[in-house]
């Protein structure tokens, strides 16, 4: 029996757009708009930097932020993040 692969839904809480920006920038504006969120919301980041396909998934994990969401389409990355507690 195949496996079934569950929906979750959610509400984006804010936008972060670091399209064009590079390394560290990106992660810098991140942790900015982390820091103003209230634990449980939700942003997206839309970025074009490569490294952040590594840098973003380490930095929730450090801070204990949940990574909802990591895609890629036509080299523009998208992050759903949840702040954590």
């Amino acid at each position: 029996m195949p496996e079934t692969e569950e929906i979750v839904q959610y509400t984006i809480n804010h936008t972060l757009d670091a399209k064009g920006l590079m390394c560290p920038e990106p992660v810098m504006m991140l942790h900015n708009s982390v820091r103003k969120m209230k634990a449980g919301e939700i942003l997206e980041v839309i970025a074009t930097d490569p490294s952040t396909q590594r840098d973003i998934p380490k930095f929730c994990t450090f801070l204990n932020h949940s990574l909802l969401l990591k895609k890629s389409e036509d080299k523009i990355y998208i992050y759903h993040i949840k702040k954590g507690e």
